[in-house]
């Protein structure tokens, strides 16, 4: 459930997207952007909070820190089991963001990041989320919008082509731009919404470039040259510190009436 911008072509693909998911989760920006988010559910020493496409537990393992009751569920059993090798001390449980392990009204808090646009329905997850909320009860949600991923390029016409291709692959590409209606829909109340916009100029995100014209070229909207040719150029771009990618992650928060 848990996963970033795509996932990088190894023979364990997983363990591939682990590996991503640390070095980008180590940037100071996604540091900071965690403590916003825990500061945005405001829990209370010891309240039940859930952390929805856990992934490796990172972040469950600094919501504990700061006093919560967290609990992390992924769909992934693999991501699973390398969080709960690294922090034995975390509650880390296999599971769908459909039918969470909670009674009704059980949780002061919901934490959802990079997970909605993985979802076919994320109304339903949502419907889930209130659920699982007591009256009062938080909920936060971060994502980045596929559609509007922005990476420079000699070549522009083929970078929309690309971005938008493989947006069409993703389950529901556009769920972070709907964040608002989403919650609205689902009967949460105080919804606000802001935008951060990550930047990178480094090789850090060519696996993900490169997964980017992989797919592209995986749907029949470009040729394998085409895609050569632009990953080429990323490349370059990088080795000459000319790289630069952009992508806005909307923060939703709001609250169980």
């Amino acid at each position: 459930m848990s996963n970033t911008i795509v996932t990088p072509q190894e023979d364990d693909p997983v363990s591939g997207l682990i590996r991503l998911l640390d070095a980008v989760d180590a940037l100071p920006s996604s540091v900071a952007l965690r403590a916003h988010s825990y500061g945005l559910l405001d829990l209370a020493p010891g309240a039940p909070v859930v952390d929805v496409g856990c992934g490796v537990g990172r972040a469950v393992a600094e919501m504990a820190e700061h006093g919560a009751e967290a609990v992390g569920v992924d769909v992934s059993e693999q991501m699973i089991a390398v969080g709960r090798r690294r922090r034995p001390g975390a509650d880390l449980r296999v599971g769908d963001a459909y039918a969470l392990p909670f009674q009704d009204g059980q949780l002061a808090g919901y934490r959802a990041e990079k997970v909605y646009h993985e979802l076919g329905d994320p109304a339903r997850a949502l419907g889930e989320a209130r659920r699982v909320l007591a009256p009062g009860g938080r909920i936060v949600l971060i994502g980045q919008d596929w559609d509007t991923f922005v990476i420079d390029s000699d070549h522009p016409g083929l970078t929309r082509t690309i971005v938008h291709a493989r947006a069409d692959t993703i389950a529901a590409p556009r769920a972070a731009r709907g964040y608002r209606n989403l919650l609205l829909d689902a009967g949460f109340d105080d919804v606000a919404v802001e935008v951060r916009t990550g930047v990178f100029s480094d090789e850090l995100m060519l696996p993900a470039l490169s997964g980017i014209a992989d797919a592209a070229c995986a749907a029949g909207a470009i040729t394998p040259d085409q895609a050569a040719t632009w990953t080429a150029e990323q490349a370059g771009r990088a080795r000459d510190g000319r790289l630069f990618m952009a992508v806005p992650l909307f923060v939703a928060a709001a609250r169980r009436p």
